[in-house]
């Protein structure tokens, strides 16, 4: 038995060791491209800027600009929609997008600066139309006192202008007590940049609203397997224990099927387990039945213990679903043409430091898979250490990601 168990240990050892991501960019903390050095000294003295509150959270790419996002988890964020550049310095500075004006926001702000500002992001997407889809949580000082300065709103900019496209609130029908949005994946393509449709999982109240850029409308979408199991919300990542009940946060897209919809996988945070639902039920579901859509939504299956991923992202070339293991240190995968079983979604990437909280990734039009992890449990929950790298950024093609797994 104890020869078998080595086997095994050496097996798993060998598919981590076989994907190498390439660091790419670390932070000790995080600073910004001030208009001055008076405005950050005068900042630092205020309060407006506390660097032990700025951690990023978020990516996406979009040709030679890296965006990341830093929520405001509690006071002194200076800006949390912001970029750094792909070929840039591995700690540069974060530069506020599409402004320093547009995100520096205090604390005690009341309303909306201006329809170009943001307030506090989680998550981001670019779609193939380049543009920026932005979901502001509107809420500043999250695990503070909570300052809801607007309401949840997806913001949309024009990629090659840095302009505001369409901002869109939404409405009271889309929300529940407990709403948090967190996330957005947006379903287009090339050849119907107006007939976009974004999904964005509450995570708080376990549903999904979507959106249609083309109605410039909303609802929101129901469902049993939008909410967190009860016995996979207990958590222990760089030596902290904490228990969460989020519901369903990830989503990822398939390529559009003969139908041109697409297979939408979904998870909760504090799950093990995988689903999916047609992209034609989420646009239509006003019109629907909504018992007989009920089993629309299928169970793909269990991905095992400990496994709890808070973000994922589907790999079209590959038929490959990536998604984060923030449990486990680092990034698993499913095959799609395989049954979702434990065997099938092994732990592809994964170290204790470095990847100690990965909170997301994503797929550029390069295949280049990028993963952020940066030590969040810490720093909701204890404190982080300035001295140390804290907060990295990797990437790595896709290919070389899922060479010799069971995700090949």
């Amino acid at each position: 038995m104890r020869a078998i168990s080595f086997v095994v240990v050496l097996a798993v050892a060998s598919i981590c060791e076989s994907a190498t991501p390439n660091l790419r960019f670390a932070w000790k903390q995080i600073d910004y491209t001030w208009n001055s050095t008076v405005d950050r000294e005068n900042a630092l003295k205020d309060g407006s800027f506390v660097p032990d509150n700025n951690l990023p959270l978020g990516l996406a790419r979009w040709k030679n600009k890296l965006f990341i996002t830093v929520p405001r988890w509690k006071n002194g964020v200076v800006s949390s929609l912001n970029y750094i550049d792909v070929d840039g310095a591995q700690d540069q500075l974060y530069k506020p997008y599409p402004s320093f004006e547009d995100n520096f926001i205090g604390d005690s702000t009341t309303d909306l600066p201006s329809n170009n500002s943001i307030v506090s992001v989680f998550r981001v997407s670019v779609d193939p139309c380049d543009r920026l889809w932005v979901m502001d949580t509107g809420l500043a000082d999250i695990s503070g006192v909570g300052n809801q300065v607007a309401g949840p709103s997806i913001v949309i900019f024009d990629l090659n202008t840095d302009r505001l496209i369409h901002r869109y609130f939404f409405k009271v029908s889309d929300m529940k007590a407990d709403s948090f949005f967190a996330n957005i994946v947006v379903d287009t393509d090339k050849n119907s940049c107006y007939n976009a449709f974004a999904y964005v999982p509450d995570l708080g109240d376990y549903g999904v609203v979507v959106y249609s850029l083309k109605q410039d409308d909303s609802w929101r979408v129901s469902h049993h397997y939008f909410y967190f199991e009860p016995l996979a919300g207990s958590y222990n990542v760089g030596g902290v224990e904490f228990h969460w009940t989020d519901g369903v946060f990830s989503l990822a897209l398939s390529e559009p099927k003969e139908n041109g919809y697409r297979t939408v996988f979904f998870h909760a945070l504090s799950s093990t387990k995988e689903f999916c639902v047609s992209s034609e039920l989420l646009r239509n579901y006003p019109q629907i039945n909504k018992n007989e859509a009920f089993h629309d939504f299928k169970l793909l299956g269990d991905r095992g213990e400990r496994t709890q991923s808070s973000a994922s992202v589907y790999d079209a070339n590959n038929t490959v679903l990536f998604y984060t293991q923030v449990n486990r240190d680092g990034i698993g995968c499913w095959n799609s043409n395989k049954p979702y079983t434990p065997e099938n979604n092994p732990l592809i990437i994964s170290d204790p430091v470095l990847y100690e909280f990965p909170n997301d990734l994503k797929i550029d039009n390069e295949d280049n898979l990028w993963i952020l992890s940066d030590r969040m449990p810490r720093f909701i929950y204890k404190s982080l250490d300035p001295n140390e790298v804290n907060y990295r950024i990797f990437s790595i093609s896709t290919a070389d990601a899922i060479a010799g797994t069971a995700c090949q």
